[in-house]
Formats: C-alpha cells, structure tokens, sequence
C-alpha cells in the first residue's frame, strides 16, 4: 500500500511543541493515520491532521459499541525510535475486532498506521526514562444503520500522545466484590471500549474511598483475582512470582508476558494460576506475600500498596518491592536501548522528514 501524506499533516508538524508537563494521554500529537474499509475492501492509509472526526449520529459504533482499540508505544531508543512488540498488538487487535464481527485490520496496514506515525513524530518522543509516544490505533464502525447487524464500513485510526508514565508511584487497589467486568465467553480476553466502560462505576465508588484502581474478581465465583480495569496483576510470595492464568476473562497483555519471560530468564520461579483472594489477604496480612504490583503498556509497572475492601485494609510490607523494581528496570532497558535486545522484541523506526 502506498501512503498518501497530506501537507497539512507536515505544516502541523512544525508548528508543534511539546509542553514542560505532559501527564498520560493529554498532549495529542498533531497528526493521526487513517484508512477505511467499504465494500469488503481497505484502502490505502494516508497520514492527516489530527482533528474531530466526522461521524453520521446514526453510526453503529455510536448505538452498538462495534470499537476495538490497541495500545503501545514508541521509545527513544539509542539515537533513533524504536516499537516493542507491535506484532503482539496487531494481533491482539484482530481478535478483538473478530469478537465484535469486524474486519481484522491487516498486519501489514496496522504496522503501516504505527510506524508512519512514529516515523513523523520521531521527534516528539519524550527523552526522559519511562517516558514514550503513546500509540492508540482502534476500529470503528461507521455504518449510519439502526438495524442490530454488524456495521459494512469502518474507520482505522492510529493516534499518538506524548506521555509519562500512566500511573506512577505506588497504588492502593480496592478489591471489587459487588460487580463484573466481563466473563468468560463475553469480551474479557478482548480489548474492546464496553469492557472499560463497565468499569467506570466502580472506579467511581473506590475513588470516594482513596483508592486508585479496582481489582477484579473472577464473575463465575466471586473468588479469585482476574485483572485491574487495564492492567495485569502480579504478586510475590516466598520469593516466588504468581499471577493469574489466563482463563478468558483476562486480556493477554504484552507486558505480562514480556514480565514473564524477563523473570524466568532471572530464574525468579513463576506460577500462572488461580489466585483465592481471600488466600491472598491472608499472605499479606501474615508478610508472605511481601509485594504486588500491576503491569501494562501504559503504566510499565506499578507497585501496589495496599489493598482494600469492606472488612479492611492489607499493606504490603515493600512498595516498590525488589522484585517489581529488578523486572521494571530490565524491561525499559530493553525498550530504551540500554541493554541488548536478547528476545527480537525491538522494531526500529526511522525518523521521517518533516
């Protein structure tokens, strides 16, 4: 596919600075990709302005939530950009829009949308550590059709966000015991916008209460841990690693098994298994299980520091603790070019004149 790249996109390009603050998802690059697909075909993507989009208010995505999204990033890497793992998300993404009966976009488009935008905003990629271009490609369905049947058009986007950290310093999760997210069977293994618009009202309630993220509980039995609203759950007992198994209410995230693999490369002793929850406030509270801490794309790693629900509040005795930190560190210096890139997780992207 040739790219068609609009000289406006370029005149936004230079008349771009990034602010001294940049927060998570705030500061929006200037440009965005985009392509569509209308009578079974996609057309050739072209990089544009970033600006409202143009929607009919009778769209399906609108009434029926036919939306997938992606998120990953790019890093400084060296003296040049660099991907991590963009093949995992390309993937994930075409799952997800097969759960939500759309297109799978095409690898080879996906990949074309992220790197023309990394490429072109090369230069915005912010140069502390930890920090990164934000990527946000995602799938919508345009149809103006009020009829519950899967949309005939779609819209491919790739938008980008200077950004730091989502949530840095330690985090105090509420363990969610009343709602669902998502079940086995519905979109949970899928990163679809219904699954994070069901969490919002428990993010609501825990908010009131001091906390910051919710952790959710399995919906076939109330019992053991699934997943944060947008982030994987790890903790450590006797030295040993666990974390829920993915059983198909759990996104596959790409820093869960990037962790993963980092830790049994340092022959920290993993399990991926069922977690009881009420086993694990009983670690906690007896120093067993000496930290937790949750993993994405957006927030790297986030120590975890306490935990909470009606009957009371569970610290952890380290937050960081050791084990967070020595997985933390191992993976930005893969991603920001410190370290030799052992596992083939790196793409570099040429910077594009602009």
């Amino acid at each position: 596919m040739s790219i068609k790249i609009q000289p406006e996109a370029i005149a936004n390009l230079r008349g771009f600075e990034l602010p001294e603050r940049l927060g998570f998802g705030t500061v929006m690059a200037p440009v965005m990709f985009r392509a569509r697909y209308e009578d079974g075909c996609w057309s050739s993507g072209e990089l544009v302005p970033y600006a409202p989009l143009m929607l009919d208010p009778a769209a399906k995505v609108l009434h029926y939530a036919q939306s997938c999204f992606e998120g990953l990033k790019a890093y400084r890497n060296g003296s040049g950009a660099a991907l991590f793992r963009p093949e995992r998300n390309a993937a994930r993404m075409q799952h997800s829009a097969e759960r939500l009966c759309m297109p799978p976009v095409p690898e080879s488009l996906f990949m074309e949308g992220v790197r023309t935008v990394t490429a072109y905003c090369a230069n915005l990629i912010p140069a502390n550590s930890g920090e990164s271009l934000y990527l946000r490609p995602f799938l919508i369905g345009t149809q103006p059709d009020l009829s519950v049947t899967a949309s005939s058009a779609y819209d491919f986007y790739v938008i980008a966000s200077p950004s730091a950290a989502y949530h840095p310093g330690n985090m105090r999760l509420w363990i969610e015991r009343e709602d669902s997210r998502a079940a086995v069977g519905g979109t949970g293994d899928s990163k679809v916008g219904g699954n994070y618009a069901a969490s919002l009202q428990s993010i609501a309630r825990l908010k009131e209460r001091g906390y910051d993220q919710s952790l959710w509980l399995s919906p076939s039995n109330r019992q053991t841990v699934d997943e944060l609203s947008g982030m994987n759950f790890f903790a450590v007992m006797d030295g040993v690693l666990h974390t829920p198994a993915l059983n198909g209410s759990i996104l596959e995230g790409v820093t869960r098994d990037s962790l993963l693999t980092l830790a049994r490369e340092m022959d920290i002793e993993v399990h991926e298994r069922d977690i009881d929850i009420d086993d694990l406030l009983a670690l906690v509270r007896s120093g067993t299980c000496s930290e937790a801490f949750a993993c994405g794309t957006a927030a790297i790693v986030s120590p975890i520091s306490e935990l909470g629900d009606d009957n009371g509040n569970y610290k952890l005795n380290s937050a960081p603790g050791p084990v967070a930190e020595k997985l933390r560190a191992a993976l930005l210096d893969i991603q920001e070019g410190r370290s030799e890139d052992r596992f083939g997780w790196i793409q570099r992207v040429e910077a594009a004149e602009s």
